[in-house]
């Protein structure tokens, strides 16, 4: 007999054998047009766009490629770049990376796996892959975009195919990277044959970065200081404020973890001076805007651009700035450049400094500064808190003050408006499970996220443990936020705090310190599933950190230093390890 529900009628006058036959050609018949149709809804292609971030542009970017893929009917992914394996990568077809370069050229947090098996003899060939790089980074380094152009040549030297010349992006990188995704989503649509219509998801993608506020670094929201407040006590050797900023009718959200941009003003005290020296007035015409205004809100007048160190090396060869050039050890310069501002430096050149005209195009623009949020939206919707050191240092000649935070500590009183922007950081946030442990490591103002990931699990009402890390020079004046963390240990919020206040004693202790005298319980609330978190310091206090980790894997897992670092990559792969460093 037929099938149930094919249309051979039952009196038709066939065989069994012929009846056979003939369901099975209908069947057939039936199965193909299915397959049509869901060819017919399928995406031309797949783009897999990969990013690495470690402040969350690059993910923001990932997720507007992502949207504009699935708009010209191509399928579409948004991945880390440490969730792809090569072999994985080897079997993708079209690939868009976009990653940012931290530190001294390096991969940001979320590529370091992904480049070590990528650079390894045992990577596999892909020559099946098309591929196109976005770089984002500054120009003020010296390995600008250095990440995006190893990844990109390392993809061509392993056969993969580049559909589109890499860009790099300097810090003003809306513009570039617009005429980028355009041109590459062109193409792609172009040679897969994609006809537009929304494009599909592909199992297992990222859900695409959230979308841009209209509040940027070219139109940032003018915030009311609400509260500006000194945390540490008198006689610290530091001054850290809180400060509390009124997001009003901006219509801005937040998440903890992210950061937020503040847009500074020069100190009108160092313009006087640089304008001494330049032999100006002030008043001079810039652009059409007065140059003091210029020097106030469009010029970086404290960090030396590389353009005017080697102008300054070709101008006045014997210099001391020439003579550590020369040496050609770059941590000699480093260290030279340290605390030196532009003022410093046409000093140094003496007679043969740039006039005003020559040195105007060597200035940077004024940029943001960007501090991690210090505050929950479930706790406090309206406004955002920020914790902040205030930079101030001599030397016998000068008195020298941060940019950023000295125009909020001593120049913007409460009530005053001040231009802000929230800048996304998707990679770093408390856990989805609520029931997750987690372990905050924070010393200084690297406390700052981790007051706000405490108050969103209190007003989640989260019951997974949590354990703070934290530390400072002295207890009795740089314990900022001892009477809210004391109340939440109390509330059952803050499961176990640790303190190292490294000058209270004659031998110093550091959160590493302590970390390791609690080896035991650490790794047991690794193995119990607790995400790690570290916030603070780059250069010293972050490396200082990983390697204290490691070793309370290593001993407490008795495997070897290469069990070790697989256990701690294994952390970043799924995210359980992660850095706010700067």
């Amino acid at each position: 007999m037929p099938p149930s529900g094919t249309l051979i009628p039952a009196d038709a006058p066939f065989s069994a054998a012929q009846e056979a036959w003939l369901a099975g050609f209908i069947a057939g018949i039936a199965a193909a047009g299915r397959r049509d149709a869901a060819a017919g809804d399928a995406p031309a292609a797949t783009v897999d766009v990969l990013f690495g971030t470690q402040t969350g542009n690059a993910e923001l970017l990932a997720g507007e490629l992502v949207a504009g893929a699935r708009a010209r009917g191509l399928g579409a992914t948004a991945l880390a770049l440490d969730a792809v394996t090569p072999e994985r990568l080897a079997a993708m077809s079209h690939v868009l990376v976009v990653t940012s370069t931290y530190g001294e050229g390096e991969m940001p947090d979320n590529a370091g796996l992904f480049w070590e098996a990528l650079q390894a003899d045992t990577a596999p060939r892909l020559e099946g892959l098309r591929y196109s790089v976005l770089g984002l980074g500054d120009q003020g380094y010296d390995d600008f975009c250095q990440a995006a152009k190893l990844i990109d040549t390392r993809l061509e030297q392993l056969g993969a195919t580049r559909l589109h010349d890499r860009v790099d992006c300097d810090v003003d990188f809306e513009e570039p990277a617009g005429v980028w995704t355009a041109a590459v989503l062109e193409l792609i649509a172009a040679e897969t044959g994609a006809s537009g219509g929304e494009g599909r998801a592909e199992p297992g993608a990222e859900a695409p970065a959230r979308t841009r506020s209209p509040w940027n670094k070219r139109n940032p929201y003018p915030s009311r200081l609400a509260v500006n407040r000194l945390l540490s006590a008198p006689g610290s050797a530091k001054e850290i404020r809180h400060f509390e900023f009124d997001l009003g009718d901006s219509g801005i959200t937040y998440t903890a973890g992210d950061a937020l941009a503040v847009v500074p003003v020069n100190d009108d005290a160092l313009i006087g001076t640089l304008l001494e020296h330049l032999g100006a007035s002030g008043d001079e015409e810039v652009d059409g805007r007065p140059l003091v205004e210029v020097l106030r809100t469009g010029r970086e007048i404290r960090t030396p651009s590389k353009e005017l160190i080697a102008d300054l090396v070709e101008r006045a060869p014997s210099s001391d700035l020439a003579a550590v050039v020369a040496h050609g050890d770059r941590s000699d310069l480093d260290s030279w450049l340290w605390g030196r501002d532009v003022l410093d430096l046409l000093r140094d050149a003496g007679s043969a400094a740039p006039g005003l005209a020559e040195l105007l195009p060597l200035l940077r623009p004024l940029q943001a500064r960007q501090y991690s949020i210090s505050s929950s939206p479930l706790a406090h919707p309206d406004r955002i808190h920020l914790t902040v050191a205030s930079v101030r240092y001599a030397n016998a000649l000068r008195r020298y003050e941060g940019v950023a935070s000295t125009y909020l500590a001593d120049r913007t009183a409460e009530g005053t408006a001040v231009g802000v922007h929230l800048q996304p950081n998707a990679s770093f946030g408390v856990p989805a499970d609520d029931d997750a442990p987690i372990v905050m490591i924070g010393p200084g103002t690297g406390i700052a996220p981790f007051r706000g990931f405490l108050h969103e699990r209190a007003a989640r009402g989260a019951s997974g443990r949590n354990w703070l890390f934290f530390g400072d020079q002295h207890r009795a004046t740089d314990f900022v936020y001892e009477d809210e963390l004391t109340a939440l240990r109390e509330r059952g919020v803050l499961t176990e705090l640790d303190l190292a206040f490294s000058r209270d004693q004659a031998e110093k202790i550091y959160v590493q310190t302590r970390m390791r005298e609690r080896s035991r319980e650490l790794y047991a609330w690794l193995e119990d599933g607790a995400y790690v978190y570290v916030c603070g310091d780059a250069s010293r206090m972050a490396k200082d950190v990983e390697a204290a980790l490691l070793g309370v894997i290593g001993e407490q897992r008795g495997r070897g230093e290469d069990d070790a670092a697989e256990y701690l990559a294994d952390l970043r792969r799924a995210k359980r390890y992660v850095r706010d460093v700067y």
